[in-house]
């Protein structure tokens, strides 16, 4: 049975007085020991005081990138082994941001974002650190519109998940960001989830055996809410949720670890 997991990806939010707050009240609001993991991951300068936040709960914590390398002149990058002494247990790698936002802009207008290469070496640094990567996979709006959606997980997964050792492959956790649900309001219905989860799994078993792909996580992250974790994390192939902007509030994010676990441990 995979273990539920639920993570919160603050992205580029909050000052330290609404972190410490954010983090107060949703220690108030989780069980003393939910029945699946839980994880916060903030800006990398929060990470230390963060951890303080968390201590002695259920929470654990994750960081939203990192660079490959141990270390070297890499001005303003962060090594998994700077992240690891944070502790954190989770490093979000490939997020579609990352994939599709942040980096300059080619002829046509698109930008030259992060390469499946890199996030297979990134996945390789934070395994090699002792961290649990998050390695985010999914496509865009032109792309599904195109029927493309399946094709484009295969390319992304082949790719960023290059050079791993099988036998570290149970330590991965893969999440489906269909790009063009996130932070618009959109999110995909309960099927079309089920049916991308369920092509990653069958990609993950040709890349690792079934055994293995059975036993790895895949959660789901586009525009999750408190009004459809329910639904969402019913489908027998979604772990759990990535969350956004949800995640900013204590109340919503805690709403949405009950749906899972409602979903998934009863």
């Amino acid at each position: 049975m995979r273990r539920p997991f639920v993570a919160g990806n603050w992205k580029m939010n909050l000052d330290l007085p609404s972190a410490r707050a954010l983090v107060s009240e949703l220690r108030t609001r989780l069980p003393a020991a939910p029945p699946i993991d839980v994880a916060i991951c903030p800006s990398s300068v929060y990470l230390f005081p963060m951890a303080r936040a968390i201590a002695d709960s259920p929470i654990r914590l994750g960081a939203q990138n990192c660079y490959p390398e141990k270390s070297g002149a890499f001005t303003g990058e962060i090594s998994p082994q700077m992240i690891k002494e944070t502790g954190c247990t989770y490093v979000i790698l490939g997020h579609s941001e990352r994939r599709h936002t942040i980096g300059p802009k080619g002829p046509d207008g698109r930008v030259a974002g992060e390469s499946d290469e890199m996030v297979a070496a990134k996945c390789r640094a934070v395994l090699a650190a002792g961290m649990i990567p998050i390695v985010c996979v999914g496509e865009t709006l032109e792309e599904r519109d195109k029927g493309r959606a399946e094709d484009v997980l295969t390319r992304q997964l082949a790719g960023s998940l290059a050079g791993v050792d099988p036998a570290a492959s149970m330590d991965i956790v893969i999440a489906y960001e269909p790009v063009w649900a996130i932070g618009t309001g959109r999110n995909a219905t309960p099927e079309q989830a089920q049916e991308a989860h369920r092509h990653i799994r069958g990609r993950l078993a040709e890349r690792f055996g079934r055994d293995a792909a059975e036993r790895m996580r895949i959660q789901y992250g586009g525009s999750v809410k408190p009004d459809n974790a329910l639904t969402l994390m019913k489908c027998p192939d979604v772990d759990g949720a990535l969350v956004g902007g949800a995640s900013l509030k204590a109340a919503d994010f805690a709403a949405i670890i009950d749906g899972c676990i409602q979903a998934r441990c009863h």
